[in-house]
């Protein structure tokens, strides 16, 4: 970790990561004297001398200002509650939806079964809550959507969008992804709606590897190849 940049190496709880007083404490890591120790079980990563550790399993757990895609499971007098696929739901209150919204019509906007993308805009001892005001959140209308372990959620974005933005390119699809793990894919084509999960599938099984942004560029490439011979 201290010889080489940005390798990643799978460490567990107790693991000595880095040695030096430059190297500063991320997430499921702590710092004892000038040692960087790993508090959970997961890949190490250094980038501008401060190390986290990126988790290879468990559950959600909900942040502030995280983006997630949930299901509308009930629908109350003040508004909806949503599921997160994690130990809780969140709840989307009548004033977080960016329209005027009749009392008597919640499930003409939201109804029980929908999907919605949503941020998370406060986390309190009463629970989670939604708002669904902003650029690209709404209600999920077309496309497929899928579920990862939310701990692959950082490999599937990578570092500054940089793996996300590739699928997106070699795909021509729109891809929003949920921190909870569930991704919604959106394009012209059943194809490439296909393609984008087969290729998040792959990322995401081999997502202890490093170099793994040169390897889906070489992934889609050969996919493309494969698909043109079995349309001759």
């Amino acid at each position: 970790m201290t010889k080489e940049k940005n390798n990643r190496e799978i460490v567990i709880p107790g693991e000595v990561i880095a040695k030096g007083e430059e190297y500063l404490p991320g997430e499921g890591t702590e710092k004892i004297g000038n040692e960087i120790i790993a508090i959970k079980y997961g890949l190490a990563e250094e980038f501008n001398r401060l190390i986290r550790i990126i988790p290879l399993s468990g559950v959600y757990q909900p942040r502030n200002g995280n983006v997630i895609i949930g299901e509308v499971e009930n629908i109350t007098f003040y508004g909806w509650v949503v599921g997160l696929d994690a130990p809780e739901d969140a709840f989307l209150p009548l004033q977080e939806v960016p329209k005027y919204v009749s009392k008597d019509g919640l499930s003409d906007v939201f109804d029980i079964g929908d999907m919605l993308v949503a941020k998370i805009v406060g986390i309190t001892n009463r629970g989670i809550d939604l708002t669904v005001k902003g650029r690209g959140l709404g209600k999920v209308e077309g496309g497929i959507i899928i579920k990862i372990n939310p701990s692959k959620v950082p490999r599937i974005i990578g570092k500054e969008g940089s793996m996300i933005n590739i699928i997106k390119q070699e795909s021509n699809c729109d891809i929003t992804v949920g921190q909870n793990g569930l991704i919604w894919i959106k394009g012209d084509e059943i194809e490439n709606e296909l393609l984008v999960k087969k290729a998040i599938n792959f990322i995401a099984e081999k997502s202890f590897a490093s170099g793994l942004t040169d390897e889906i560029k070489d992934w889609f490439e050969k996919e493309k190849n494969e698909g043109k011979r079995s349309k001759k």
